[in-house]
C-alpha cells in the first residue's frame, strides 16, 4: 500500500499519537529531569578541550559573519571593528599582543576596533593567516565593502557636491 493510502486511512490524531510519545510528568519528576539533564551538559563540556572551544567559538564567529554580510541589512553597531573585537575576545588576547601577532602598531588596531579607520587588504589578509582561514580575508573584505556602500546610499553632503561636477543628465529615470 502507498504512504498516500496508508495516510488516507489513519485519523491524524492517530497518527500523532502512534509517533508522539506524550509526557506527563510531575513537578517533582520535571525538576529532575532538568537536574540529570544540567548534570549531562556539565560533564560533557568539560570534557571539552581548550581548542574545540576556540573552534567552536571562531566558526560561531564566521557564520555570524556569513549572515551578516548576506544580509541587505546594514547595521551600524555590526561594523568590520565589531567583529574585529569578538575576534579579540574568542582569542582572549590583549590588543598590544594580537598588534604585535599581525604586525600592526597598537594605536592603528584600537583605530581599527573603534572604527575610525578602514582597514586595508593587508590587515584583512594577515586576519585570514592569523586565524589559520577561519575566517577567510573576503569575508573582512565583503564586510568593508558593506559598510562603504552604505556610505555611499546615505551620504547626502558627498552627493550635494559631486552634483556641481555633473551636467547634461541623460533624460531617463529608471
Amino acid at each position: 500500500m502507498t504512504r498516500k493510502k496508508t495516510f488516507a486511512q489513519i485519523d491524524p490524531t492517530e497518527a500523532v499519537r502512534s509517533f508522539v510519545f506524550p509526557t506527563e510528568l510531575s513537578e517533582d519528576q520535571k525538576r529532575k529531569a532538568s537536574e540529570l539533564l544540567k548534570i549531562a551538559r556539565r560533564n560533557s563540556q568539560g570534557q571539552i578541550t581548550e581548542e574545540e572551544k576556540l573552534s567552536a567559538e571562531l566558526l560561531q564567529l564566521r557564520f555570524q559573519l556569513e549572515d551578516y554580510i548576506n544580509n541587505q541589512e546594514f547595521l551600524l553597531n555590526r561594523r568590520f571593528g565589531y567583529f574585529l573585537k569578538i575576534y579579540l575576545q574568542i582569542l582572549k588576547k590583549k590588543r598590544i599582543d594580537f598588534a604585535r601577532e599581525i604586525d600592526i602598531h597598537e594605536t592603528l588596531l584600537s583605530q581599527l576596533i573603534n572604527s575610525r579607520r578602514r582597514p586595508n587588504e593587508n590587515i584583512m589578509i594577515r586576519l585570514e593567516l592569523h586565524s589559520n582561514k577561519c575566517i577567510p580575508a573576503d569575508y573582512w573584505f565583503r564586510l568593508v565593502e558593506k559598510e562603504r556602500i552604505h556610505e555611499i546610499k546615505t551620504n547626502k553632503r558627498l552627493r550635494k557636491e559631486e552634483k556641481v561636477h555633473v551636467s547634461n543628465r541623460i533624460p531617463v529615470r529608471i
